[in-house]
């Protein structure tokens, strides 16, 4: 029986928190319009190193552990507006290419090939 239980908490811990990602993502509109997303990611930028020093100060003075100081993250001059799906759009257009392509490349094969067998 315990087992059970068990797995049941599992299944609904990890049903809760996916979903809770998924609530995040879609509330947030991290996958609407990219300036949309550019402004959220900055704004959790400024907020998750802090909430990460306030947790750890807080786990501190619950357990007595002394944690030792996080260097701070790096610094990155990259803004996602510039990339934004940029893999897709290269990906799409060079799938709307590839039929054109395949006849140009099987034309030229079978010109060597004619080419070849005079």
């Amino acid at each position: 029986m315990v087992p059970r239980v068990w797995s049941l908490m599992r299944f609904l811990i990890k049903g809760s928190v996916a979903g809770g990602a998924i609530y995040l993502v879609y509330d947030q509109e991290l996958l609407g319009p990219s300036d949309k997303s550019q402004a959220v990611l900055q704004k959790a930028e400024e907020v998750v190193p802090t909430a990460v020093y306030q947790f750890s100060q807080y786990v501190c003075e619950q357990t007595g552990l002394k944690l030792p100081q996080l260097p701070a993250p790096p610094k990155f001059n990259f803004h996602i507006r510039d990339s934004w799906n940029s893999g897709i759009i290269t990906m799409m257009s060079a799938l709307s290419m590839a039929p054109s392509k395949a006849w140009e490349y099987s034309k030229e094969g079978w010109d060597y090939l004619k080419e070849r067998t005079k």
